[in-house]
């Protein structure tokens, strides 16, 4: 069949339907018009009302039943004339957000993608070494969560975990304080501290932070410390600065240093209870056996109080300060030599253990940080660490320990300047700070030195009469350093002629623990161990 014969018989069709349907629209319009006897108009105009109703209604129906389905969702015009109202609460809510602090925080973990920091909550103040943000963290945030992302901080700014100071806030958790400098820290040099500056620090000062305020630690009270750091990293330097200090602020106490370096400490052997310049471990345990003897007399003392049912004694506190501490620790290879290294290692680990609460803190430094310069057992007594500059973490850990990398905010030693001399690590109830060391002038600590040497002199001139104090007189007035045991006994009335006698009534009469030395084949006393007797007291 051809196209156009198929198009012909569809057309005949529909005019076909069309007049079927138009016959019995005509039909029912002629039944409705005899059965309601209206004319042909009004029963047009009647059927035609008749399906708009019913139109009408269908698509009502229709719409009550999609709103049922849909939860009675507000219609376009609802939610049209709704618009302006949501966007005007949007505009309203919209925060102020801070473009760089939110990044960085974003892309180093802090925060969320979906929190910001507010820029209404940051103060960017400068300072000399660079510039200080404060901020606000969102709510679900606190230091803590900045602390432990620093380094990633540092990263996104591009500079280095040694160009950023973090600070708490004391009033708020989610407040932040964040300086950043421009330039590496310490790449000037900042003045020493003055004497009213020393004595108005809260503490001991150990040095300058990279803004150049001091820093230190708030008593030595109960603490020892640990120094560690390559040789020529300024070590001794910063050393020189702490007793310095220690000398200015600290009050009155007794100090006994061991100067492994033979002159690195020499500047203050007039202020001292005892000086040794030696680098020889015999040495090293005497000076810790002296210690440990005056430890156990303070005990006793304390065991006294306490069975009377007083109040504990008050002793003046006492610094032991050791430079070159290793050499004293190791061994020659042979038997005696290994007994000998674990006999002190011991002895060093009671003193430094329990030394602390009878008020004997002690402070250690070694230019070889390395696993087995200093006995484990010694090392873990220390409280406070610095660690100046080393080559490697692994020697980082033996000064600040094991686990110190696992601590928030940790600064790697290894990443400081070895140009920069007396630049360290401090780590000290938990927290890690960034410190260089005082370099002071030498007049400066000789004034300081004298200063405490003649208060300590008048001191001795007005101490009551004693055994002791006759002798020092004796030997001052003879105008020698050491006097034989059989020349001191007769001038301190005591007659007893037999050797071994006359011995144990001198020690008796001077009523302290100092030992006769023996002077070329002659056994006596030396000046300055009956001066250091009377100066450390109990």
């Amino acid at each position: 069949m051809g196209k156009k014969q198929q198009q012909d018989q569809d057309a005949a069709a529909q005019v076909a339907g069309g007049i079927g349907g138009l016959a019995i629209v005509t039909g029912v319009l002629a039944a409705i018009k005899e059965r309601t006897g209206l004319p042909w108009g009004a029963t047009v105009a009647l059927v035609a009302g008749m399906l708009i109703a019913a139109g009408y209604g269908a698509w009502k129906l229709r719409t009550v039943y999609v709103r049922f389905r849909a939860g009675f969702k507000p219609s376009a015009a609802a939610l049209k004339s709704e618009a302006p109202a949501a966007q005007q609460e949007t505009a309203v809510e919209e925060v102020p957000r801070h473009p760089e602090l939110s990044e960085a925080l974003i892309t180093s973990g802090v925060i969320d993608k979906a929190e910001v920091i507010r820029a209404d909550e940051v103060t960017v103040n400068p300072v000399p070494t660079g510039k200080q943000y404060t901020f606000l963290l969102p709510k679900t945030r606190t230091f803590k969560d900045v602390e432990t992302r620093i380094a990633n901080v540092a990263g996104w700014f591009g500079v280095s975990r040694l160009h950023i100071k973090l600070d708490r806030s004391r009033d708020n958790e989610r407040k932040v304080h964040l300086l950043m400098l421009e330039q590496p820290p310490f790449a000037r040099p900042f003045a020493p501290p003055t004497r009213q500056e020393i004595s108005a620090f809260t503490g001991v000062p150990l040095g300058h932070d990279v803004t150049g305020q001091l820093v230190g630690v708030p008593t030595f009270n109960k603490a020892s410390m640990m120094v560690g750091g390559m040789t020529q990293m300024g070590k001794t330097t910063l050393i020189n600065g702490l007793i310095t200090c220690l000398l200015i602020a600290y009050g009155e106490f007794d100090l006994y240093l061991l100067d492994g370096k033979l002159c690195g400490l020499i500047k203050f052997e007039d202020a001292c209870v005892r000086y040794e310049a030696s680098d020889q471990p015999d040495v090293f345990e005497s000076m810790v056996d002296e210690l440990n003897e005056r430890v156990e007399r303070r005990y006793r003392k304390k065991q006294a109080a306490l069975r009377n049912r007083q109040s504990e004694p008050k002793f003046k506190p006492v610094f032991f300060i050791v430079d070159e501490a290793a050499d004293f620790f190791a061994d020659n290879g042979t038997p005696k030599g290994k007994e000998r290294a674990a006999r002190i290692a011991e002895k060093a680990r009671k003193l430094v253990a329990r030394a602390l609460e009878s008020g004997i803190s002690s402070i250690m430094l070694t230019q070889r940080p390395d696993n087995n310069a200093i006995p484990v057992n010694v090392r873990n007594q220390f409280l406070i660490r610095l660690c100046l500059y080393v080559e490697s973490a692994g020697t980082a850990k033996v000064t600040l320990g094991d686990s110190y990398f696992e601590t928030a905010a940790p600064i790697n030693p290894t990443h400081l300047n070895p140009d920069i001399k007396g630049q360290g690590v401090l780590f000290a109830g938990g927290t890690s700070t960034l410190i260089r060391g005082f370099d002071f002038p030498d007049q400066f600590m000789w004034d300081v030195v004298d200063e405490v040497s003649g208060r300590q002199a008048k001191e001795i001139e007005k101490a009551p009469e004693s055994g002791l104090t006759r002798a020092i007189g004796v030997m001052q007035t003879a105008g020698i350093d050491f006097m034989p045991t059989a020349e001191l006994s007769p001038a301190l009335g005591i007659t007893e002629t037999r050797p071994a006698m006359r011995g144990k009534a001198l020690s008796k009469e001077l009523g302290v623990s100092v030992k006769s030395t023996q002077v070329k084949g002659v056994w006596g006393y030396r000046l300055a161990d009956l001066v250091a007797a009377a100066k450390s007291g109990s």
